[in-house]
């Protein structure tokens, strides 16, 4: 098997898998309850809570736990919306966020609320200049995500923290599902920060939402204590312990070479291949690398190459499917947008399996090609 889709979801680490079950054989109490095996559950959760807090540079009663980032990008855009509308009902976007991003604004919009979307530059990143012109009085939220998740744009994150500061009626919100354990940005400046333990090497259910003290939030889901009142629920204290240990490995395994090789052979490769057309600009994350294929539709290629045991992805798994917005915003081109395919990397990804799916692209490319 080649696989080719690591933004979409990570296999869990073996150490990961064996502090979760750990967990759960030895912690079986609430963590919440007042007797001896719940206070026991409790000492680890806070001991866990505390790891992440230290790793992310934050508190540790900042720590939201979520079942993964939609739900953490939910609760901090509807959270913050609800919370400070008497503020205003301006906010702040753009065209390359995730669907759990998008969906909650377009919600936001049928109640009321006013959302824009700020220009990007030619390799796709936010024009600074652009999005001071956009900020108002009544701009409760910009909401940016540090990497694109379909074309691996880098943003300039700590320079918008920078010029929201002058904002201090505005809160940022950085979805950073696609950098965390991928890239080392300061969290210092952001109001919110969200991201899923199931993009490096942990299990699936789990995620967080950092809120910075003391911002307020209208949480989605009410009743029942928890570990915060901002999101009720009985904790879930094994997928809390596995999320703190995949977070320790990530930050250790941060750096790698191997990523950026991998990347600039893949893309050497690609650009010999006279149909395709690169996306991701030079300047992306080396983990993701979006291409298109004029005339070929994205699903139709990704099935091909399926049956030669390659798994790559079209858009990302929690899209609706059709012309790539994304793509759209960053090309200006309707046949890059609606033939885009996206693969993603990891340290876990051969020289070997590259070379694999290059040659198989190219057979893929041909015989749809002929017989289309």
């Amino acid at each position: 098997m080649t696989y080719l889709d690591y933004s979409a979801t990570t296999p869990v680490n073996d150490e990961v898998i064996e502090s979760y079950v750990r967990a759960c054989k030895n912690f079986i109490g609430n963590p919440n309850s007042l007797h001896r095996l719940g206070i026991e559950a409790n000492s680890l959760m806070k001991e866990a809570t505390e790891q992440i807090a230290s790793l992310l540079g934050v508190k540790s009663s900042e720590i939201i736990y979520t079942s993964g980032s939609s739900e953490s990008n939910n609760t901090a855009i509807k959270g913050i919306a609800f919370q400070y509308q008497n503020r205003g009902k301006h906010i702040i976007t753009t065209e390359l966020e995730h669907s759990s991003v998008i969906a909650p604004l377009q919600y936001l919009v049928s109640l009321g609320f006013e959302v824009d979307f700020v220009p990007l530059d030619s390799d796709g990143k936010v024009n600074l200049e652009a999005l001071k012109k956009l900020l108002r009085n009544d701009t409760i939220l910009v909401s940016i995500g540090s990497v694109s998740s379909e074309l691996g744009i880098l943003q300039p994150i700590e320079e918008i923290a920078q010029l929201l500061k002058s904002y201090p009626k505005c809160f940022f919100h950085v979805d950073m599902t696609q950098s965390i354990g991928k890239v080392k940005l300061s969290l210092e400046n952001i109001d919110l920060i969200s991201f899923s333990a199931h993009k490096f090497y942990g299990m699936k259910g789990i995620g967080v939402l950092v809120k910075k003290e003391p911002i307020m939030l209208e949480p989605l889901i009410h009743g029942g204590k928890s570990t915060t009142i901002f999101r009720s629920g009985t904790p879930a204290l094994a997928l809390i312990v596995s999320l703190a240990k995949a977070l320790r490995l990530a930050f250790q395994n941060m750096e790698s070479n191997q990523i950026h090789e991998l990347n600039r052979y893949l893309r050497n490769e690609l650009e010999k291949i006279e149909p395709i057309h690169i996306n991701s600009p030079e300047t992306a994350i080396p983990h993701i690398l979006n291409f298109s294929v004029p005339g070929i539709k994205p699903e139709t290629l990704q099935h091909s190459l399926e049956e030669k045991d390659i798994f790559i992805s079209t858009q990302t798994a929690c899209s609706k499917g059709g012309p790539s917005s994304a793509v759209m915003a960053l090309t200006h081109n309707e046949s890059y947008a609606t033939s885009s395919v996206r693969v993603s990397i990891s340290y876990l990804t051969t020289k070997e399996e590259i070379s694999y799916f290059v040659k198989m692209l190219i057979e893929a490319i041909e015989r749809l090609q002929l017989h289309g």
